[in-house]
């Protein structure tokens, strides 16, 4: 096999050009067969391969820097720099990531995970490249739904005054995770559609070539292009900001790919390479259904059907569920998102209702600033987005709904820890970041009875809230302790004497089970479903204090300007001394792994947590 021949970096030069696609269809295989059993990203990086074997036979890493963005389209890349062997640990604890990380290869040059920012990373490599006088190429990939986040014409715009060579390739495949939507799509698609451009400019050139003289004329109309590309084609969008448009071809032709690569690098300012790619290509269930196979969990190669079966909702699928409900209900509820229907379960709510449904790509910050605006209209949106995403829009947050006091719902989807995507896309800062904002009201569900009542109450607050919930099958116990939702009122539980554990959200199962092994050594426990963790229930926290030996909080979010911080803060002002336990995540990012083997490293499972608050409980005797 020719991919045996793949030991390391830039091996595949050793490759003759004519078998480069068969290796395309052998690590398509590979990546087929081997996704199916880990789990990951699949149909983005079956629509790149041809694309990655092309980069990497034209540019020479580690010393060229070519940037992925978001990444998760990265694994031929990380295949063909020698990283082969380490695939059945993909996305596991202490293997190899389902992204670029630059201390698992020096040949990522820039960690991504993200959306829109491979391209203001390549303008800085290259003003870098510049200043230091250095030689080296830099190439930067992004895809078509990438470009409806605004930071990536933040760079285009710089990248149009750089006075050496960038390139950028737009690897268009019509589709972000769902299918791509607004003005940026529709100018995709008049571009990639040109027949009649494409036509006369590829048939001309390839008549002239045959002759002897015709190379010259050729290479006139080449000169020329851009008005035939004008009367033909709309939307001169690169061009107009100075960035030499290439395009579009045929993202899994091989030979043009390096053919057009080749001749990018000899160009002395920004060049954007426009290519056509198939999401999914060569394995036909990722070909139907490019949305499901996206990023996907084991799965059988035969028919495409997941290994296990999803027997129990998610959290995903309850709020979904509520949403169509509420949209019944309230006539004015809006629903927005930012490229993520089907990952936030939105899809029944715009299906119900379209008209109240808006997608508006892969942009937070718009998100967040337009439905302050649906607010203070008179519309009640409710902001679905993931909570590492959420991070993107904080500035909006701030200034455009919570200085405004506007009464927008933000449903904050994979809160804590998320497992296997790793550090980029972690849930674990919202509870800090959101609390520290004034006006904003921060609740999270202990299970998926009261999920529907949080975010009822939600919709009928009338200013600022979130509500935060995790990733996987929503809990189902409790549902017999279920007081009615209060703003600021958290829930005894189980009442007891010696030790009282306040849990947030999704600690709460790890929380009862730790309250069980403390109760079988003979501890009296008291159990706090917290429910709001801005505003604190001061009253009944600071009475807990006075009545209990030792305290402990649980959350899954960093210790820094967590609940468990804001609570010792709470007792301190109020000059209360008791010892409290804090269960957080530590003052580190959290790498990739199984949701609980990531939580049993952290201390944060029940038996450990157990055992923490026993060892802290006996040393008070």
């Amino acid at each position: 096999m020719l991919l045996d021949q793949i030991e390391k970096e830039n091996d595949i030069k050793k490759i003759p050009k004519e078998q480069l696609p068969q290796l395309a269809e052998e690590i398509r295989q590979f990546l087929i067969e081997s996704i199916s059993r880990t789990g990951g990203h699949l149909a983005s990086n079956l629509g790149v391969v041809e694309l990655t074997i092309a980069l990497h036979y034209v540019y020479d890493l580690p010393k060229d820097k070519l940037i992925w963005d978001v990444g998760h389209q990265s694994y031929t890349h990380k295949i063909l720099t020698g990283r082969k062997n380490q695939f059945d640990t993909l996305r596991q604890a202490g293997g190899l990531s389902g992204f670029p990380k630059r201390n698992e290869s020096p040949c990522d040059s820039f960690n991504t995970g993200h959306s829109s920012t491979s391209l203001s990373a390549g303008v800085g490599f290259v003003k870098a490249r510049e200043i230091l006088k250095e030689n080296y190429q830099v190439a930067a990939v992004i895809g078509d739904g990438s470009l409806t986040g605004g930071m990536a014409y933040e760079a285009m715009n710089n990248a149009s005054s750089l006075k050496s060579n960038f390139t950028m390739i737009l690897n268009d495949n019509k589709m972000s995770i769902a299918e791509n939507i607004g003005g940026i799509s529709t100018l995709l698609n008049n571009v990639r559609t040109a027949d009649p451009y494409i036509n006369l400019k590829t048939g001309i050139e390839h008549q002239l070539n045959k002759s002897s003289f015709g190379e010259k004329i050729a290479n006139h109309l080449r000169n020329t292009k851009n008005s035939i590309r004008q009367m033909l084609v709309s939307g001169k969008l690169f061009e107009n900001m100075g960035i030499t448009y290439i395009g579009p071809i045929d993202g899994h032709n091989i030979d043009q790919l390096i053919r057009v690569l080749e001749q990018t690098r000899k160009v002395d300012h920004s060049v954007i390479v426009h290519v056509l790619t198939e999401k999914g290509r060569g394995y036909l269930p990722a070909e139907r259904y490019p949305r499901r196979f996206h990023g996907t969990a084991p799965f059988d190669v035969d028919s495409g059907e997941p290994k296990v079966r999803k027997e129990k909702p998610t959290y995903t699928d309850v709020f979904s569920v509520s949403m169509k409900r509420l949209g019944a209900k309230y006539p004015r509820l809006t629903a927005v998102t930012a490229a993520m229907p089907d990952g936030t379960g939105l899809c029944r709510f715009a299906a119900e209702y379209p008209e109240r449904f808006c997608d508006v790509g892969i942009a937070e910050e718009h998100a967040v600033t337009s439905a302050a605006a649906m607010a203070a209209a008179g519309l009640k949106p409710v902001v679905a987005i993931y909570s590492s995403f959420l991070q993107r829009a904080y500035d909006q947050i701030v200034h455009d709904v919570c200085m405004q006091k506007l009464p927008v719902v933000f449903a904050i989807d994979r809160a804590g820890i998320v497992g296997q995507d790793g550090e980029t896309h972690q849930g674990v800062f919202d509870l800090s970041y959101l609390s520290a904002i004034p006006e904003m009201t921060v609740m999270a569900p202990k299970n998926k009875r009261e999920f529907h009542q949080m975010l009822r109450f939600a919709v009928e607050f009338p200013g600022p809230i979130a509500m935060r919930y995790p990733r996987g099958t929503a809990y189902d116990g409790l549902e017999d302790r279920q007081a009615p939702v209060e703003k600021g009122k958290s829930e005894v539980l189980f009442e007891g004497k010696d030790i009282a554990i306040l849990a947030v959200g999704s600690m709460i199962p790890a929380a009862v089970q730790a309250r069980e092994q403390l109760e079988s050594q003979g501890v009296s426990c008291t159990l706090v479903n917290v429910r709001f963790v801005k505003p604190m229930d001061e009253k009944l926290f600071l009475d807990l204090a006075k009545s209990h030996q030792l305290l402990v909080t649980m959350e899954d979010n960093v210790i820094t300007g967590g609940f468990g911080q804001r609570f010792c803060d709470l007792l301190r002002e109020n000059q209360v001394s008791v010892p409290v336990e804090v269960v957080a995540i530590p003052d580190q990012f959290v790498e990739h792994g199984d949701p609980e083997t990531v939580k049993r490293s952290l201390g944060m499972d029940a038996q450990t947590v157990a055992m923490r608050v026993m060892l802290a409980f006996r040393a008070l005797r």
